[in-house]
């Protein structure tokens, strides 16, 4: 007797028919730092529009000390990295999730190696994402917070200021070690949104790192301090969205998240 012997039913070629499949209005690719928890939290709840679908892969970083050099190592991995994201499929729009580490290994070649096999690819980081929703506030005068220590942090500052924002406001918990960023509270984060936006002759407050948690309180915080707010991951999120063609205003998240990308 042979193994299907006994079916009753046999149906070994089904008919059927293809759609687009997921994400047919938007697909968004993401990589994200290997101890990153918070990036894939915070895009997501952003993301979730309609027909809408995202896809994150992952690159080693030794979070241990967190400075110029250790963030720029991440170049070697980038093309590899990109290459893992729906190879060969379509694909809207890549993010390399980390707004120290594209200012240090360089913002052009950044986007050059996302590009290796997709040379018409749009690309996008946080710290690009973040001076474009600056700018899109209307935002001159900069509050800026970051949880890293000195030399990181001049380096982000010196790049706003190159793009032509000013900043008379800095803060800081002065971090060292990566992996503890993902353990801020989002109370601390908040006190400390708080305190630097009180800061005189500011306009908006731009809070850097893909690892703090503060995008469910946003639109809160602004109300309290009257300023827009702009973090890593919210305005990276925005950027993604509106370069993969997508305008919905997403409420919830900010001002930011109710503007297109251009007026």
């Amino acid at each position: 007797m042979t193994a299907d012997a006994d079916l009753t039913i046999d149906l070994r070629q089904l008919p059927y028919e293809m759609d687009a499949g997921l994400g047919p209005r938007g697909r968004i690719g993401l990589i994200a730092l290997s101890g990153d928890q918070t990036i894939e939290h915070e895009c997501r709840q952003i993301w979730q529009q309609p027909d809408v679908a995202h896809y994150v892969t992952r690159i080693l970083h030794h979070a241990g000390n967190v400075n110029l050099e250790t963030l720029r190592r991440m170049e070697g991995g980038l093309a590899d990295a990109a290459a893992l994201l729906l190879p060969g499929l379509r694909l809207e729009v890549m993010a390399f999730g980390c707004t120290s580490g594209s200012l240090s290994i360089g913002i052009a070649r950044v986007h050059e190696l996302l590009r290796q096999q997709r040379p018409e690819l749009r690309c996008t980081t946080p710290m690009e994402a973040g001076c474009l929703a600056l700018q899109r506030l209307g935002a001159r005068r900069i509050a800026f917070l970051s949880p890293y220590q000195h030399e990181v942090n001049q380096a982000m500052r010196q790049y706003l200021i190159e793009q032509g924002f000013s900043v008379p406001a800095m803060a800081s918990w002065n971090i060292a070690n990566g992996a503890m960023v993902n353990r801020v509270s989002q109370a601390s984060a908040a006190e400390a949104v708080r305190q630097i936006g009180r800061a005189p002759d500011t306009d908006a407050v731009f809070v850097s790192c893909t690892a703090l948690r503060l995008v469910e309180r946003i639109e809160a915080l602004e109300q309290e301090i009257g300023k827009p707010i702009v973090t890593s991951n919210q305005a990276l999120a925005w950027h993604c969205l509106r370069l993969a063609g997508i305008d919905d205003a997403v409420p919830g998240f900010g001002r930011l998240l109710m503007l297109p990308l251009d007026e």
